[in-house]
């Protein structure tokens, strides 16, 4: 059951916790802003359109965001809930593990005057685990249609949420000219498809990175020295994206070569 305690007019998010079979009023938000993303400027336009109709009660679609680890997808949803608060949503941070508890939250928010956003970081599922299944029927219902104030964001370093393996894909067949996808696979791609919008993230090319450092850094004099340091920093990890030049400027913010 939801904690009753909590005032949603003063408190926008809550997290679900397994041990006391409730949720609990976020008391510390993570203050990221919406314009500090960068190099992701595609994605944020289709969610915040997407909200934007969530709120004012249009056609809206569940999301699935998708793709490179550190490429900015759970920040996206953090600064959007800062973006809209005002503007009555809400949003709920339940763990895969715990999404078996979805019918019950979603029962007790229903009939409230806010709009909430269920949000599951980092969602995928294995062989064996059941928990897609009641994410299922509050993506689409079952008997009961799904409540129109509620709305499931998530995101996914696997495109279909769920394994894929080479057997799968050797079981599928091909019938008057047709692929027909086995059984295992067309599980695979059903719970995905249940998000209408599906947003994908990609590494940063090397432009998109140094213009995220340069966002970082807006009073740097020196950018040639700058961006050589970042190239490095990027190549050292091994990868180029948004949670890179964020670890970079946590390590340099302040050094006098670059203030």
């Amino acid at each position: 059951m939801t904690d009753p305690r909590i005032d949603w007019n003063t408190s926008p998010a809550a997290l679900w916790r397994r041990h006391r079979s409730g949720l609990r009023a976020i008391r510390r938000l993570d203050p990221v802003d919406w314009q500090d993303l960068t190099g992701i400027d595609r994605q944020k336009q289709a969610l915040a359109r997407n909200t934007e109709r969530f709120l004012a009660g249009q056609p809206s679609n569940n999301a699935l965001l998708w793709g490179s680890r550190g490429t900015g997808k759970s920040s996206l949803i953090k600064a959007l809930l800062n973006r809209y608060r005002e503007q009555g949503l809400r949003m709920i941070e339940v763990d895969k593990d715990d999404l078996v508890n979805l019918p019950e939250i979603v029962d007790d928010i229903c009939e409230l005057p806010f709009r909430f956003v269920i949000y599951c970081d980092d969602l995928s599922f294995d062989v064996g685990e059941s928990g897609y299944k009641a994410l299922k029927s509050v993506l689409e219902g079952s008997l009961e249609l799904p409540p129109e104030n509620v709305r499931v964001y998530a995101t996914s370093n696997r495109r279909h949420l769920m394994p894929e393996f080479m057997a799968d894909n050797l079981a599928s067949d091909v019938r008057g000219g047709e692929l027909h996808p086995a059984e295992a696979i067309e599980e695979q791609v059903s719970l995905a498809d249940r998000f209408g919008l599906q947003l994908s993230f990609y590494p940063f090319s090397k432009d998109i990175y140094l213009q995220a450092i340069d966002a970082l850094f807006p009073n740097v004099a020196d950018r040639q020295q700058l961006h050589l340091e970042a190239v490095r920093f990027a190549t050292g990890k091994g990868v180029r994206n948004g949670r890179t030049a964020q670890q970079f400027y946590r390590q340099h913010a302040g050094d006098p070569r670059f203030t």
